[in-house]
């Protein structure tokens, strides 16, 4: 009650088999507390929705839901003014560089971006006491900038409640204009034009820095992946972050929100199906009511290879969910992802607006003839496993194998049985191309469910170092089941640092056609394989290369219909340079050049930004590289590094890709993994000043950086 002493006591129940995958525990998420005033907006009270996009103006609804906790009847003046926003770009945008003549202090006395008024609608609406109202509103914004991932433009709806002349409450809602459509035969439609989906499947967790969200981190990771291109995520396999919607909003990258893992039928003892009766509507209509003003998503998802797919009945309970998501949100359609072979057929297609195959490349062609009114999508594809820069002989186009001690081969032609390499979901896609697109399982590696080394997948251990089970003895169990040292996935396109692996190359190749680039596998630093055979994988945009060892070509080669790789697999090993020049159209495209390094003669230290803000929130972060004289990434190191910090900051974490490394994140102290090692710092709230981060590894020469932070009122409002 106010005027008193409030306690607001909280329970946190996280028990073992929760999830499927590291969950985290404790509160990882932004709690508020909001306070308002007795008549207001609603909690998610808004929604915004485009009816009509023309040439010279988009039609606009808008529904307000207004509360009224008091006795008495209440009127107000709903007052309603849209403002451009334009494209706003990082949600953590780079420091403003300081001119010459420029002081610190004149930066913070720069002046707030303002944005003038497109529309104002005002009504006047009288509540009763004790219950809500809503408001209905419908208006033009004329010439309208639309949202999409080349050109993410947003709008804000800024609602105001007067009473007796005096504003009592203040709602804003950030809105994109963008109509979304999926066909059975050209995929997704945005604003009127076919666009593929180039999307990855990504889990919570922000890697070394555990679960508890941090939106530089999570921001750093949706540039990587736009970088790749990728230009759409599925939130894997609960509601995400509200901060990774505004990020995909304002970066423009698309969204399937997906809600559920399981339903009634659960997949550990003590995950989400002993809460599924009592709050699945609640849970899906928050999960809606908060995020259907988001442009970026595209489509909700009802579950993730529940159970009930496979059931006779299951599509009377998909139904009731797909029913609930159309009463909270009529402006989009709804998918699920799943692999269970019945879901075809059984009824279970029928009730989804878009049928998503987990893993199912074989059936596209099939269910389209069965099914030609639905769209489809990949919702869950490839799930290729691999660990960077480890390459193992001979190398076999088994997928099962390239595995060796706790490791998988980064040649990327290994997955787990259900799953394939990339290259056979590409296939699939160009030969379906009514198919929408695909979300690889999985952009980035994440904490826990390391198949293939997990105790489901024992049986696919392979050890070529006899070795490696002796000094594992101790961890036999009775069983005879060695107990997995590996502490995280390895189906990411980049490590759990963000570091990329070969496959981030791959993608880039497919996805960004227009961008020069190629990329040479395996790394040429192979003393122990001299005069022996060392396939050669060349990835790129082009459609011609030719590859040269020491300055004598290999041989020529053209892209061939469904071939997604250049491969040499007939290359001796002699130390020296590989070079791959590669052509589009006949002209020349891009060059790439790997050479046998030097010995490890330094340290070098690079850093994603020299400029952070003094929040306490802001992140650095750092790679370490073991370089040799010429300043070359040696690429089989191990060796030890150590980090030290000086001035008004911290190092919070670091971490080195490895999956079966478990020194922990807190540690300043690491081995490098084949060459590169990172630190992840961030300054000190309200302390603004010089960061020095130093790094030193044994009979190596050291690095340092300097980052610069500066006060959270410099920061630029908008």
């Amino acid at each position: 009650m106010f005027g008193r002493t409030n306690t607001i006591a909280i329970r946190l129940d996280n028990p073992p088999a929760s999830s499927r995958w590291y969950p985290g525990g404790g509160i990882y998420r932004n709690v508020r507390l909001v306070k308002t005033h007795p008549v207001h907006v609603a909690q998610w009270g808004t929604f915004v929705s485009v009816r009509e996009i023309a040439p010279l103006y988009a039609t606009v609804d808008v529904q307000i839901l207004l509360d009224n906790h008091t006795t008495n009847a209440t009127l107000v003046r709903v007052r309603n003014r849209v403002r451009f926003l334009g494209q706003l770009g990082p949600l953590t945008p780079p420091v403003p560089d300081l001119k010459p003549s420029q002081s610190k202090h004149e930066l913070e006395r720069m002046p707030r971006v303002v944005r003038a008024s497109i529309i104002e609608v005002s009504t006047n609406l009288n509540i009763p006491p004790n219950s809500n109202e809503t408001v209905a509103l419908t208006f033009h914004i004329p010439d309208p900038k639309l949202w999409s991932p080349d050109q993410p433009n947003l709008y804000k709806l800024i609602t105001e409640l007067e009473q007796n002349g005096r504003v009592i409450d203040r709602y804003e809602t950030v809105f994109g204009v963008r109509v979304v459509q999926f066909d059975a035969e050209r995929g997704l439609i945005l604003n009127g034009r076919p666009i593929k989906l180039q999307g990855v499947c990504n889990h919570h967790d922000l890697g070394p820095l555990g679960a508890a969200i941090n939106v530089r981190a999570l921001e750093r990771q949706l540039q990587l992946l736009k970088e790749m291109g990728v230009n759409a995520i599925r939130t894997s396999h609960n509601p995400p972050a509200p901060e990774l919607l505004d990020l995909c909003d304002r970066l423009g990258i698309m969204v399937i929100d997906e809600a559920f893992d399981c339903w009634r039928k659960g997949k550990t003892p003590n995950d989400y199906h002993l809460l599924f009766e009592d709050w699945f509507e609640k849970d899906l209509r928050a999960m809606i009511r908060r995020d259907r003003n988001h442009p970026s998503i595209i489509l909700w998802s009802i579950g993730n290879e529940v159970g009930e797919q496979g059931e006779p009945d299951g599509w009377k309970l998909a139904k009731l969910l797909v029913d609930i998501c159309k009463q909270e949100d009529p402006t989009r359609l709804v998918t699920a992802a799943c692999e269970r072979p019945q879901s075809e057929t059984n009824g279970f297609q029928t009730v989804l607006d878009v049928f998503g195959f987990n893993y199912k490349p074989h059936r596209y062609t099939e269910f389209h003839k069965a099914n030609p009114q639905k769209p489809i999508i990949g919702s869950e594809t490839a799930s290729c496993v691999s660990s960077r820069g480890e390459y193992f002989f001979p190398v076999s186009t088994n997928k099962l194998e390239g595995r060796a001690n706790f490791h998988v081969s980064s040649y990327d032609l290994y997955a787990p049985p259900w799953a394939n390499p990339p290259d056979v979901e590409f296939r699939s896609l160009d030969e379906n191309p009514f198919v929408a697109g695909e979300f690889v399982w999985t952009g980035f590696d994440y904490l826990g469910e390391p198949t293939p080394y997990d105790r489901d997948s024992a049986q696919m251990l392979v050890f070529t170092d006899p070795l490696v089970v002796a000094q594992k003895a101790e961890e036999l169990e009775k069983t005879g089941v060695i107990r997995v040292p590996s502490r995280s996935s390895y189906f990411g396109i980049l490590d759990l640092c963000g570091f990329p692996k070969d496959r981030f190359y791959l993608y880039q190749a497919r996805w960004r056609p227009d961008f020069p680039m190629v990329h040479i596998l395996p790394h040429w630093n192979w003393p122990e394989r001299v005069g022996l055979l060392t396939p050669v994988h060349v990835y790129t945009s082009g459609d011609e290369v030719e590859l040269f060892l020491n300055n004598q070509s290999l041989g020529r080669q053209k892209r061939q219909p469904y071939q997604y790789r250049f491969v040499w697999d007939n290359v001796v090993y002699v130390p020296g340079e590989l070079r791959a020049v590669v052509y589009k159209d006949g002209k020349f495209w891009a060059e790439k050049t790997v050479r046998t390094t030097g010995e490890p003669a330094a340290v070098k230290l690079t850093v994603d930004r020299t400029r952070i803000w003094a929040d306490g929130r802001d992140l650095a972060f750092i790679t370490a590289a073991i370089v040799d004289a010429a300043g070359q990434v040696v690429p089989r190191t191990k060796n030890r590094v150590r980090f030290f910090i000086h001035g008004a900051g911290e190092i919070i974490s670091t971490c080195n890709g490895d999956q079966t490394c478990h020194v922990p994140f807190y540690s300043k102290e690491i081995p490098v993994f084949n060459g590169l090692a990172l630190a992840i710092v961030r300054g000190l709230p309200n302390a603004p000043g010089k960061i020095t981060v130093e790094v030193e590894s044994p009979g190596l020469k050291p690095d340092s950086v300097e980052i610069t932070t500066f006060a959270p009122s410099t920061k630029t409002i908008k």
